[in-house]
């Protein structure tokens, strides 16, 4: 039985590949303002708010909508609005970004797949044909050959 090959043989062609290019660069440039490099003492000073912390922030949402009047005088409620308006959006970008990064790297991983296959074919065509003598194919066999590990061990011949 043989190998499968071409297991993704969908391809983006240059015009595809500009445009989601293109579309990369304003996506980057429209976040630009948002975006923000933390520190990993940072990362870890403010962490990420469990889901139960979510539903703090969720219900404390809806007072403030429902009941203002129970707001605490102390808190910001303009700047929380735009906040919690902002958290919804990012986490949806986000959701949106990791659908497209696990598909991506899905795509890639068969295309990887697919080449290494056919070099591996290739290594043992070219091996074939260095055996033959064949002018070319034994220098070619030498310079990929070196990719594949070896072991160290020798196997002892049995006499």
């Amino acid at each position: 039985m043989g190998t499968i090959t071409n297991l993704n043989n969908k391809h983006l062609d240059e015009a595809q590949q500009t445009e989601v290019d293109t579309a990369l660069k304003a996506l980057e440039a429209a976040l630009a303002p948002v975006v923000v490099n933390l520190e990993p003492k940072d990362r870890l000073k403010y962490g990420s708010i469990n889901e139960s912390n979510k539903l703090v922030v969720n219900k404390t949402y809806d007072y403030h909508k429902n009941q203002p009047e129970l707001d605490s005088p102390d808190v910001d409620w303009v700047e929380f609005e735009k906040d919690y308006k902002s958290r919804a959006f990012l986490e949806n970008i986000i959701n949106r970004l990791q659908s497209l990064e696990r598909g991506t790297i899905n795509a890639k991983t068969l295309h990887d797949y697919d080449n290494l296959q056919s070099a591996l074919v290739d290594h043992g065509y070219c091996s074939y044909k260095a055996g033959t003598g064949t002018p070319g194919f034994e220098e070619k066999n030498n310079e990929v050959s070196q990719f594949f590990a070896r072991s160290g061990k020798t196997i002892e011949k049995k006499s």
